[in-house]
C-alpha cells in the first residue's frame, strides 16, 4: 500500500511534467521547465528509497531527494521575482543556486562524511515498505534546513508585498505559487512531526507540481509581449530577421522573405553586400543613437515600417548577440495619414482663411473705435495714422539694426496695436475733448485718465482671444504711452525698464507727432526743435537705449511729414 502510494505520487508527477512538455512555449519561465523536472525526480528518488532491500541501496535515494529540497524553493523565489518585475543584481540568481549547489553537494556525503548526516543511518521496515531511520542530523543538514526557510520566507514576503503594492502582479498567479510552495514547505516538515514512517513530501510535490500546471497554462494570458508576438506571427504580417554583431545573417521568418525577396538568397553565418547596403546604415544609426530605431521604406508600391532592437540572447546577464529587425507592412495605414494629413491641410486652410476674417474684423472694429473717438477730439485729426506711422519707421530701424532682437511677431502686434493707444479718450467728457485751448489743472487730471480707461476698454474686448501676446501689448500701450522714462508720467508713474518696451516705443512716436503736427492750441513746430525737444527728453522721458533709433529714423520721418504738409 506505501510503495503504491510512492509510486502513485512519481507516475502523477510525471504525467504532469509530460503534460507540461506538450503545452510547453518558449517564453515559459525556466523556473517552472526546473520544476518540472526536478519533482518527478525526487518523487522517485522516494520510492527508491521505499523499494530498497538495504541501507546501501536506500541512501542512493535519499542522496537524489535532497535535490528538490534545495532547488525548489529558489526556483520559486526567482519565479515570482521573475513574475513580479523586482530588479536584481544579475549575481543574485548566481549566488543563490551556488549556495544550494552546495548544500546539495554535501548531501552527497551521507554515508560517507559526518558533515551533512552523523553517522550512517539504517533500515527500517513498516507496511511493506523501508524507510530510512536513527539519522542524526550534521551541520550541513542545519545550514539545509536555514536554507529552505530563508527562500521561503523570502518568497512568501514577495508575494505579500506584490499583493498589496504591485496593481499589474495578477493576483490570481500569486496565490497559486504561494499554494504550491506552502505545500511544499508543510509537506516537507510537517509531515515529518506526524510519522517518520512514510514521507508526505512526494504528495506536497505532486500537488505543488499538479499547480504550476495551472499557472504556466495561464501565466501567458498576463504577458503582453509574447501574446502580441505570437499573434503578429499567426497572422503572418510581420516579418522577423536576425543579424549577429557581426552583421552576419542568422534567420527571418517566411513573411520577411515575401516582403523582401532578396532574404532568401543570403547564407546563414554570411555578410555579403546586400546586409551591407540596406541594413548597416541603420544598424550605424542605431549604435549612435537607440533612440533612432524606426525607419520606413517603400518597396514595390508598399511602405514598410522597420525597426531594430538589440538580440538578448540571455535574461539574466544580458547578453547582446545581435540585432533583430522587425518589419511591419504599413501601406493601409500611410495611406489613411496622407487621406488625414491632406483633409488635415485643407481643414487648416479653410479655418485660416475664416480666422484671419474674423481677426481682421477684430481690428477693424477696434481701429473704426478709435478713428470714432478722434473724430470727437477736433484738435488730433489723423494722430492714430501719423503715429501708427511713426511706429512703423521706428521698429523698422530697430529690426535693421538687430541689436534689441525683438521678434517678428512682437513688432507686427505693436506695429497693429499704435491705432489702439488712444481707446481711452472715447470715456472723456466731449466739453474737455473738444476744448479748443489748453487745459485747466483739472480739465487736465480728467483727461489723463484716458490711459487707464483705454486699457481696461481694451482688456475687456480682447478678452479670450487666441492671441493673448497681441492683446497684452495693446493693453500695455494704451495704458503705459504718457509714462516717463524717469518715472514722472502718468497713470502709474513708472520708471525706466518698469515701462513695458512697446510703450517706450509708442511714447517717441505720439510725442514726436504732437511736436510736429498743427493743433488748436499751437502752430506746426519746425523738425529741428522737435528734434532739440525729443533728444533732450532722452534719457528724462525716453528710453536712452531707443536714442540710436530715433537718429536712424528721422530722416524717413522727416520726409513723411513733408509729404503730409505738400
Amino acid at each position: 500500500m506505501v510503495l503504491a502510494y510512492y509510486y502513485s505520487m512519481f507516475g502523477i508527477s510525471l504525467a504532469i511534467s509530460l503534460v507540461y512538455v506538450f503545452i510547453f512555449h518558449k517564453h515559459f519561465d525556466a523556473n517552472l521547465t526546473v520544476m518540472a523536472v526536478l519533482i518527478p525526480v525526487s518523487n522517485l528518488s522516494f520510492a527508491l528509497i521505499a523499494s530498497s532491500s538495504s541501507i546501501d541501496e536506500a541512501l542512493v535515494g535519499l542522496r537524489t531527494s535532497y535535490i528538490a529540497g534545495c532547488f525548489l524553493n529558489v526556483s520559486a523565489m526567482f519565479l515570482i521575482f521573475n513574475l513580479s518585475g523586482f530588479r536584481r543584481d544579475p549575481w543574485s540568481r548566481t549566488t543563490a543556486l551556488l549556495l544550494s549547489s552546495i548544500v546539495f553537494a554535501s548531501s552527497l556525503t551521507i554515508g560517507y562524511s559526518d558533515i551533512f548526516y552523523v553517522g550512517k543511518p539504517t533500515l527500517a521496515f513498516a507496511n511493506g515498505a523501508a524507510y530510512i531511520t536513527d539519522k542524526h542530523y550534521g551541520v550541513m543538514h542545519t545550514v539545509f534546513y536555514v536554507l529552505v526557510a530563508v527562500y521561503y520566507a523570502i518568497t512568501i514576503a514577495a508575494i505579500i508585498y506584490c499583493f498589496f503594492k504591485k496593481r499589474q502582479v495578477p493576483r490570481r498567479i500569486l496565490v497559486l505559487v504561494m499554494l504550491s510552495i506552502s505545500f511544499a514547505f508543510i509537506g516537507f516538515f510537517g509531515g515529518r512531526l506526524i510519522t517518520k514512517e512514510i514521507e508526505f513530501s512526494p504528495l506536497a510535490y505532486t500537488a505543488a507540481m499538479f499547480i504550476y500546471l495551472i499557472y504556466a497554462a495561464r501565466i501567458r494570458l498576463y504577458d503582453a509581449s509574447d501574446s502580441v508576438t505570437d499573434s503578429l506571427v499567426e497572422k503572418g504580417e510581420t516579418g522577423f530577421i536576425s543579424f549577429d554583431n557581426k552583421m552576419r545573417y542568422l534567420n527571418s521568418n517566411e513573411t520577411a522573405k515575401q516582403m523582401i525577396p532578396e532574404l532568401g538568397a543570403l547564407t546563414v553565418d554570411h555578410r555579403n553586400g546586400f546586409v551591407d547596403e540596406q541594413f548597416l546604415p541603420w544598424v550605424k544609426a542605431f549604435e549612435k543613437d537607440e533612440s533612432q530605431n524606426r525607419w520606413t521604406i517603400q518597396r514595390d508600391g508598399h511602405t514598410y515600417l522597420i525597426s531594430v532592437n538589440r538580440l538578448v540572447i540571455s535574461p539574466i546577464f544580458r547578453v547582446n548577440r545581435g540585432y533583430q529587425f522587425l518589419i511591419v507592412d504599413d501601406t493601409k495605414n500611410q495611406q489613411y495619414i496622407d487621406l488625414i494629413r491632406n483633409y488635415n491641410a485643407q481643414l487648416e486652410e479653410e479655418v485660416a482663411k475664416k480666422t484671419a476674417g474674423i481677426v481682421e474684423m477684430h481690428e477693424r472694429l477696434i481701429l473704426g473705435m478709435a478713428t470714432m473717438v478722434e473724430g470727437r477730439d477736433n484738435s488730433t485729426g489723423g494722430h492714430i495714422k501719423r503715429t501708427s506711422d511713426c511706429v512703423r519707421v521706428l521698429v523698422d530701424e530697430i529690426r535693421r539694426d538687430g541689436s534689441m532682437k525683438l521678434g517678428e511677431k512682437f513688432c507686427n502686434d505693436l506695429i497693429k496695436a499704435a491705432p489702439m493707444h488712444d481707446l481711452g479718450k472715447i470715456a472723456v467728457d466731449d466739453a474737455i475733448l473738444r476744448k479748443p485751448g489748453r487745459y485747466t489743472p483739472e480739465e487736465f487730471e480728467q483727461m489723463k485718465t484716458h490711459a487707464a480707461e483705454g486699457a481696461r476698454i481694451l482688456s475687456e474686448i480682447l478678452k479670450g482671444t487666441e492671441d493673448e501676446r497681441f492683446a497684452r501689448i495693446a493693453v500695455n500701450v494704451a495704458h503705459y504711452h504718457h509714462e516717463r522714462w524717469d518715472g514722472s508720467g502718468y497713470p502709474k508713474g513708472l520708471k525706466g525698464e518698469e515701462i513695458p518696451l512697446e510703450a517706450r516705443i509708442m511714447a517717441i512716436a505720439d510725442v514726436y507727432d504732437a511736436l510736429v503736427s498743427k493743433r488748436v492750441y499751437k502752430e506746426r513746430m519746425s523738425f529741428e526743435e522737435a528734434d532739440r525737444i525729443i533728444m533732450d527728453g532722452m534719457g528724462k522721458h525716453f528710453d536712452k537705449r531707443l536714442e540710436k533709433f530715433y537718429v536712424l529714423a528721422r530722416p524717413r520721418l522727416e520726409e513723411y511729414y513733408r509729404k503730409l504738409d505738400s
